[in-house]
């Protein structure tokens, strides 16, 4: 999914407003993710209502006080705002988690097009690999709530990173078989060793 941004710069709805601007750094925000495409207005009537219904949404999945560990989940905001100060407040009233595009960068109209956005608000739905999962799931957010994360996420077949891979299993295993070796191995060597210290100061006597 970084490739559907490669060359462009995503700002981090924080206080610094840190920018990904590197291929590393968008990788590792988008990558093996759902990724949300929200096209809203700060000053929309329609919006304001859904805005807040998807930052409920989002932090739903993503913050620790409701889940264990975030959901593979990132959202972009792009802004349909008229201009930057009215984008900035109204990113200030969502989640730090969230990303935008810089308000001049005209690659949101690129998106409009891309994905038929003609209204607002749109959530467009997109697999890691850029696939659409769901075209427009505003309705689907406000009919079912987080659970429809579940749908995407199987869609998406992502891959969750937070188990162990067979690979690693495998050292893990060999790692135990060969621990009890190791370590009565280190205390025979430990009583040699005492041992022979022992004569040693016996023969000095």
């Amino acid at each position: 999914m970084a490739s559907l941004f490669t060359g462009r710069v995503l700002v981090v709805n924080n206080s610094a407003r840190d920018e990904l601007d590197t291929e590393w750094e968008l990788g590792r925000r988008l990558e093996n993710k759902v990724l949300l495409l929200y096209f809203g207005s700060g000053e929309c009537p329609r919006c304001q209502k859904f805005s807040l219904l998807l930052r409920d949404f989002f932090v739903r999945l993503t913050d620790e006080f409701y889940v264990e560990r975030a959901s593979q989940l990132v959202l972009v905001y792009v802004s349909q705002d008229e201009t930057e100060e009215k984008q900035t407040k109204f990113l200030k009233t969502m989640p730090k988690g969230w990303l935008s595009l810089p308000f001049k960068d005209e690659f949101k109209r690129v998106l409009e097009l891309r994905f038929a956005v003609s209204d607002v608000p749109a959530v467009v739905v997109l697999k890691p690999n850029g696939e659409v999962i769901v075209g427009n799931a505003v309705e689907e957010i406000r009919r079912m709530g987080p659970a429809c994360f579940r749908n995407w996420q199987e869609a998406a077949e992502l891959v969750d990173r937070n188990f162990l891979l067979a690979e690693d299993f495998d050292d893990l295993a060999r790692s135990s078989i060969t621990d009890p070796i190791r370590r009565l191995k280190y205390k025979l060597n430990k009583k040699t060793k005492n041992e022979e210290k022992k004569e040693e100061g016996e023969e000095s006597c």
